[in-house]
């Protein structure tokens, strides 16, 4: 196995797997079928009386078949105790001289009994397959009194050391699946995410929304102000993108009928890496004909408020702060604050941005670490949202939905039906623990409006943000089909997840984070 060699585990795992297949003892078998995983087990029989280690080998106890990892193995003269984990965690079992079988051994002149040969040719990690009756021992700890093993899969490389386990951050992220045999919690995490996404899923269906799937290649990208992946279709010799975005694709739907949809899939963006932030991330994208932003308000606290029910039995959630080594509790009980951008800036940071000058909240901005060459092109509207994001958006802790915010923000969303005059447009964000945890507006659904703000996009691009948005004449010509009257949101899921799993980084809550390639070799020890 190339890259192993110099690796003395793996020499000496290696000569006992050729051992292994010289007693015709398959190293990777197939076919085994457990009854329970550890946690069903201990759930059901663990609170009952079901007999010793005597009346399990008469086999008068319940009969069991379980399967996993070999974690822990002690051997106490006929007898040799273990721990095996799966899925849902560990469970002792016990193998006996006399009464131990193991699968298609058969006595041989070196391994005289089969628990000799476990002693000698099992290491810890493999995998393997038991079947026995369950006791409890004298300690009271629930056993499987193991009658035939079966090896299912012989490992060839040392799990991590067992008393400091897998510590190494970025290690852990570059090798999930040590990550995940040695830290349970992380089992945890993964688990929950999964849970949470059933929940969505079954959060929109209650509403009569469709799931769909749409494309992730594209010939031109939209939908958010992001720099793209570009790769090449080799077949019509022609440059594609990774979408950066699901809306422009979920808007054709609406076009075309489909009145309430929904998708969760893989975006990409050609952006920094850090806590938040990763290239390829998993994104919900919900739209609903008819509804307005006030209404996707409406779902997304609830949609947070049933996840928090269903996780923690309680809408009243502890963080840890590491920054200040604290504890905070959210509460995401319906309904949340709800409050303007300039209303935030007003509360929070005690300033009128209607009676200040471009100037003023330019000085105001650098003053607070902002640099020129970023306030350089920004028009009114954007330093208002300047000043948000510096000045107000890491007070605000408890659940916030800041509001109308101004248009120079997303060429995406529709003018306010009131204050459109004043640049102002239907748009919110959902804030808890000073960061963004959902975006949504009442869609822009006027074909000449969005074709005039797609062009703006392009002005800006010529200037050089290489995250606005290209021209889009296939959008304008399904805008101009006509849309219905929209609501529009979305989700980071991972973000999500974060914050329900009170985890601190985005590498935490993605099975294979990105990192940065290894200029060496890696010793794998």
């Amino acid at each position: 196995m190339k890259g192993f060699e110099h690796i003395e585990e793996h020499q000496i795992r290696s000569e006992k797997l050729d051992k292994l297949i010289a007693l015709e003892i398959d190293p990777y078998a197939v076919g085994f079928q457990p009854t329970h995983d550890s946690k069903e087990l201990i759930s059901k029989y663990d609170p009952i009386k079901i007999g010793d280690s005597k009346e399990a080998e008469e086999g008068t106890t319940p009969f069991v078949a379980v399967a996993g990892r070999l974690m822990l193995f002690r051997a106490m003269g006929k007898n040799a105790f273990a721990h095996i984990q799966d899925k849902s965690g560990r469970i002792q079992i016990m193998f006996n001289k006399d009464s131990t079988a193991v699968t298609s051994f058969t006595q041989d002149d070196e391994f005289s009994t089969p628990l000799k040969l476990i002693e000698k040719l099992i290491d810890l990690g493999d995998i393997i397959g038991v079947e026995g009756h369950l006791f409890h021992t004298k300690k009271g700890e629930l056993t499987v009194f193991v009658k035939k093993m079966t090896l299912l899969s012989k490992s060839l490389l040392p799990l991590p050391d067992k008393h400091s386990g897998l510590s190494d951050k970025e290690m852990r992220y570059r090798k999930r699946w040590l990550d995940l045999i040695s830290n349970s919690e992380v089992q945890k995490t993964f688990s929950d995410r999964s849970r949470i996404l059933k929940l969505i899923r079954h959060h929109f269906e209650e509403l009569n929304f469709t799931e769909v799937e749409t494309p992730v290649l594209g010939s031109i990208y939209g939908g958010a102000e992001a720099r793209p992946f570009t790769t090449q279709l080799h077949a019509l010799n022609q440059e594609m993108f990774l979408r950066i975005s699901l809306e422009i694709s979920l808007k054709k739907l609406l076009v075309g009928g489909m009145d309430r949809i929904f998708e969760i899939g893989k975006v990409f963006r050609n952006e920094g890496l850090d806590r938040t932030h990763n290239p390829e991330f998993t994104l919900l994208e919900a739209y609903a004909a008819y509804w307005d932003y006030n209404d996707m308000m409406h779902l997304t606290e609830t949609l947070y408020e049933k996840i928090a029910l269903t996780l923690h039995e309680t809408t009243q959630i502890s963080f840890f702060q590491p920054e200040t080594q604290t504890n905070i509790v959210v509460d995401f009980k319906t309904p949340w604050k709800r409050i303007s951008m300039k209303e935030s800036i007003l509360h929070y940071a005690n300033l009128d941005c209607d009676k200040l000058s471009d100037e003023e909240m330019r000085k105001i901005l650098l003053q607070h670490g902002m640099e020129e060459k970023e306030l350089s092109n920004s028009t009114r509207g954007l330093l208002i949202a300047h000043l948000f994001e510096t000045l107000v958006e890491h007070q605000l802790i408890q659940p916030h939905f800041i509001t109308d915010y101004p248009i120079e923000t997303t060429p995406l969303c529709r003018p306010h039906r009131t204050l459109g005059t004043e640049g102002i447009i239907e748009r919110f964000e959902g804030f808890v623990l000073g960061g963004e945890i959902c975006n949504a507006y009442t869609e822009l659904n006027d074909p000449v409006l969005q074709q005039k703000l797609l062009e703006d996009q392009v002005e800006r691009r010529l200037k050089g943000d290489e995250e606005a948005s290209p021209y889009d004449e296939e959008f304008i010509e399904a805008l101009a089909q006509g849309m219905p009257p929209t609501g529009g949101l979305g989700i980071g899921i991972d973000r999500l997840v974060m914050l329900f799993t009170n985890t601190h980084s985005i590498r935490d809550v993605i099975f294979f984070p990105w990192m940065k390639p290894k200029t060496h070799v890696e010793n794998v020890e």
